[in-house]
Formats: C-alpha cells, structure tokens, sequence
C-alpha cells in the first residue's frame, strides 16, 4: 500500500472527517451519548493535528488523513486531549514520529504478518425487503442516517438510502475499506414479519461473497427468540437449510414487552434445542438495554448460572453487559450491580472459572469505550482476568458504526498502563494476546482453522478487488446509526420494550 494517495477525491475532498471516529452514534440499540468536553477537546486537537502534519509533508489533508500517518496522528491527538483531562489508565501506544512516518505508523496501526481478524458481530438491512411494508404509509426508517454517505443513496427511489445500510456498502465498508477477514452476520431482534434483515437476504449475501475460492468470509447467526411464538420450532430450518454456526437471542426482548432469562424455563428450553439440534453456541445480547422495562433482563445474573449447568455450551455475550450510564472501573466484588461486573459477578457466584464456556464480545462495547480509554482498560482489563485471555472476542457492530477500520486502528495501539495493570491485575495486551482477541479465540469457538481461512482468503476475488481497490481507497469515516436522541426515537420500535 502506498503512503500516499494523490488523486481527486470524490470523497470528502477537503478532508473534514477524521478517520478514527468519536461521536455520539449509536447502534439503534440505545441511545446516543453526548461527547464530553474532553472528547470535543480530542477532536479539535486531531483536526488541528491533521493541517499542520499534512503541510509538513507536502501533502493534501485528505491525502494525509487516509494514510496510515492520519491515523496514528489522529490517535496521538486523542492520547493529548485525555492525559490534558487526567485520564491516563488507558492509551494509544504509538510513538510521536507515528505520525509523520509511514512506515512507523504501518508498524503500530497496520495489518501484522499473518494477522486474522474475524468479527463476531456485523449486521446490514434489506434495502427492498417485506420489513417495509409493515410500516406506517410515508415513514423513512433509519432516516437519520448520513444520505450522502455512499453514492447509491442518490439513485431514484424515495427510500434510496437504504442501499447505503444494504449488501453492496456492506461489502465495501468491511472487506474493502476494513483489514477484516471474516464476519458473522447477525440479527436484531424483531418480530418474524418485520425483520430489517431476513434469514434469506443475508444467505444471499453470504453467497455473493463466497463467489471465490471454496472458503466462506461470512456465517450466519439464527435469530431465536424463545418466548415468541414459533421461534423454538423454527430452530430445526435455521439449522438445516441454512446452515446457521450460531443462535443469536435478546433476553432483553418480548412480544408483550417482557423479557426473559436463560435460567427460565423457556430459555433452557432453548439451551436444550440449541445441544439437541448440535449448534451449541448462543449470543446473548446483554447491556445496551433497550429502555427502562428491559433493564432488568440485560443483566448477566442468568449467564453464570447457564454456564454452569450446561458446561458443553458455548455461551457469547454480546456487548459483555456493557451499559453507557455506568462508569466502568475496577471489580469490586459487593455492589457489582450493573454493566460489565454483573457478568463478572454471575461467573464468580457460579463458579465458572475464567476461560471456560463463557465468552464476552466487543460490539459497540469497545467502539463506545475508544472515547474513554481509561474506562476501556478497566474493561478490557476485567474481562481478560475474569472470562480469560482465551475468551474475549472482537466484534465491532458495523456497519452502522460505518467501516470497522478504525475500531481495527485503535484496538491495535490500545494499552492498559503498567501502573493499572499491577494495582488490578490486568495483564499487558501484548501482541500475542491481540491476535487472540482479533480472531483466534473465536475461531476456537466456530470450530474453524484461522491458517486455512488465510489461505485461501489470500488469492480470492475478494482480495485481489482489495488489492487494486486500495490503489485509490475511498473511505467515507462516516458512521450510519443514530446520532441524536431525537433520531434514536424515530427508529422503529425504538425504546421498547
């Protein structure tokens, strides 16, 4: 890859958009968060940053800011801003000279040898799908999303946008734009005759991508939620025609607006279908609740118990239990009562050692958590201490956030700092333990080898349109979910239940 890319951008040609992103998008799961004063510190810092290297190497802002120099300035702008506000338990580890040297800059923020990034969590809508017609005469759903962010939402049609959420900018953000190479497609939860994706749609978008070489870059979750009517006999399709690697479901969730545990009836009447049908691997979303009648039902008191008694099970919580309002710091055992700890404490009460059959992901989890990097090492540092080193995930819930790559950027500089690692216990995120959260330890759980799907990946038709794409790269460094809380509220059934 070349260090610069001169050309006439179609693009943001001015270069006004930073390509690791702060803002207040959310995933449509919960509401938007206002930036903090530090955080509007941190991005003025890296705008101003940007100018002043980009005339230093005699080059334009977008030229600059594409590169892997823009990132690593960016993310040393962001490391000022915070250690300005006091914030130092977390940080981007990246020399000053980053900044201005390409190849140091590639060296801290670029793809290492043999690197496999696998994304447990990636989600698209169906542009055309039957979910449209399900919804008031004259609504735009997902209309606060950017409509000049990607050429095809200027196409006729009053819902054109939505191509910018379907499978062609999909494939784009996150194989193009993006360093991953492997994703598993999920779900929201919804009822059966209004889902924004369908089991169908996002099986012929697996299809079009695996048009190459007789390896898959994509699986496919199935959407169960057990206490909807018909949801636990529809397992038997998923699985067989299909092909599903996972079951996702949102405790959080119920058509009468009620959610529900695992450790409930029916949820092992789930766990039970799950092992008899032979997917025993089930995402929990947990965190991120919806509004205030689901809270209860986000919490992870129901996950070590599962764990427990049902050892065979692979058990992924999306998110970790990650709630926005609660300010994430060290496990304090009593009065763990909310966000990540109350997964902590549900394992610990049961018993369920670390790198056993619980897993915690990082969708939208980490991306929230870029912005506050102190309150990201307390997690990232619990997690990897209480679940395992084996048994934290990467997931980035794109392509709301828009293309994962700066997710990517950041999470390969990130560091706990020594002093917080010695008074807490969190180990070094070394590179050994990076590749292991980018990819490995969830290749473990999808039962596949990272070393095959490198081989094959590597001369498909995928990476050779990455190869001659990147030539002249168009990132757009926007972000798709909601913004405003205003927005929030306007998506379909936002709040609820």
């Amino acid at each position: 890859m070349k260090p610069f890319h001169p050309s006439t951008p179609r693009v943001d040609p001015d270069g006004t958009r930073l390509p690791i992103k702060i803002d207040t998008t959310s995933n449509g799961e919960f509401e938007p968060v206002p930036l903090s004063p530090v955080n509007r510190a941190a991005n003025r810092v890296a705008q101003e940053a940007a100018g002043k290297n980009a005339r230093r190497l005699a080059v334009s802002r977008r030229d600059f800011l594409i590169s892997a120099c823009g990132a690593a300035s960016t993310l040393l702008a962001f490391n000022a801003a915070n250690a300005a506000a006091g914030k130092t338990g977390g940080f981007f580890d990246l020399p000053r000279e980053a900044a201005l040297e390409h190849e140091l800059a590639q060296t801290h923020i670029g793809s290492a040898p043999g690197e496999f990034i696998f994304d447990v969590q990636g989600h698209f809508v169906d542009p055309n799908g039957p979910w449209l017609r399900k919804l008031p005469a004259g609504s735009n759903p997902l209309s606060q999303m950017p409509k000049t962010g990607c050429a095809l939402a200027s196409e006729p049609g009053a819902r054109s946008y939505l191509r910018c959420l379907g499978p062609e900018e999909f494939i784009k953000d996150v194989f193009l734009d993006s360093d991953t190479d492997m994703m598993v497609l999920s779900f929201v939860p919804s009822r059966p005759d209004a889902e924004p994706l369908t089991i169908q749609t996002a099986d012929a978008v697996r299809k079009i991508v695996d048009r190459m070489e007789g390896m898959h870059r994509l699986l496919l979750h199935g959407r169960v939620n057990p206490n909807q009517a018909y949801d636990l006999e529809a397992m038997d399709e998923l699985k067989e025609r299909w092909g599903v690697s996972a079951w996702k479901t949102y405790t959080q969730f119920g058509p009468d607006g009620k959610g529900y545990f695992l450790s409930d009836d029916i949820g092992t009447r789930f766990i039970e279908k799950a092992r008899k049908l032979d997917v025993k691997v089930i995402c929990i979303h947990k965190g991120l609740p919806f509004g205030k009648k689901s809270y209860e039902h986000s919490q992870c008191s129901d996950i070590g118990v599962v764990a427990k008694r049902f050892p065979d099970v692979a058990f992924l919580v999306y998110h970790s239990g990650f709630v926005t309002s609660f300010p994430e710091r060290a496990f304090k055992g009593r009065g763990a009562d909310d966000g990540v700890d109350t997964l902590i404490r549900s394992l610990i009460e049961n018993g369920v050692a670390p790198n056993s059959n619980v897993y915690a992901e990082l969708g939208s989890t980490w991306r929230f958590l870029m912005r506050d990097p102190e309150a990201g090492a307390h997690v990232l540092g619990k997690l990897l201490k209480y679940c395992g080193e084996d048994n934290v995930l990467w997931g980035t819930d794109s392509i709301w956030y828009g293309s994962p790559q700066d997710q990517i950027q950041a999470f390969r500089a990130f560091q706990i700092t020594p002093e917080l690692r010695a008074r807490h216990g969190y180990p070094e995120i070394t590179p050994q333990l990076r590749a292991k959260i980018f990819g490995l330890n969830a290749a473990k759980v999808y039962s596949i080898s990272a070393d095959e799907v490198k081989k094959y990946i590597s001369r498909d038709r995928l990476a050779r349109e990455r190869l001659a794409y990147l030539e002249h790269p168009e990132p757009h460094f926007l972000t798709y979910g909601p913004k405003t809380r205003r927005e929030f509220l306007r998506l379909p059934g936002a709040g609820q239940p």
